[in-house]
């Protein structure tokens, strides 16, 4: 038999339930939403890099994946152990020609590492690979595949803080 203070209770903590789920996922709805990031590497004193780039990204269980080549500042950066970046969600071109917009746009911070693994490589080039199939993937997508595999490129995973 259900009590009508276990009735009571349940309704009371049931949207705060609800709540709590929605704000842990919140990061995710505009990342799963937005075919860019604008991502910046934060310096050792703790300022921005003046190299900040727009660029494709796939996002996988709290994580954010970009695939650059490995002379980038972003590459560059964690190898360097600078490995704290700011990312911005949402799409308003290149970003110096957006005036800051992107500043006003959903912001995560994260760590970042270079991500070896080719697995994890072949995986996340098949997310991209559906996210970008409009966008001239079927030129990039080759050119990420090689590059990966021959070091061109390097793929760099973000994990977003919590």
């Amino acid at each position: 038999m259900v009590k009508r203070r276990t009735l009571l209770v349940g309704a009371a903590v049931a949207p705060l339930v609800a709540i709590s789920r929605g704000a842990a996922a919140q990061p995710a709805a505009p990342l799963d939403a937005s075919k860019l990031v604008y991502l910046t590497p934060i310096k050792s004193d703790g300022g921005e890099s003046q190299c900040m780039a727009e660029i494709w990204f796939a996002h996988e269980g709290g994580n954010v994946f970009v695939v650059t080549a490995p002379d980038a500042w972003r590459a560059e950066a964690v190898r360097r152990g600078l490995n704290r970046a700011r990312l911005w969600v949402g799409e308003f071109g290149v970003w110096h020609d957006a005036d800051g917009a992107f500043r006003n746009a959903p912001e995560l911070m994260a760590t970042a590492a270079l991500e070896e693994n080719a697995e994890t490589h072949a995986r996340i080039l098949a997310v991209m690979g559906g996210k970008y199939v409009d966008d001239g993937w079927s030129s990039w997508g080759p050119r990420f595949k090689k590059g990966l595999a021959d070091g061109s490129r390097v793929m760099i995973r973000y994990a977003i803080d919590a």
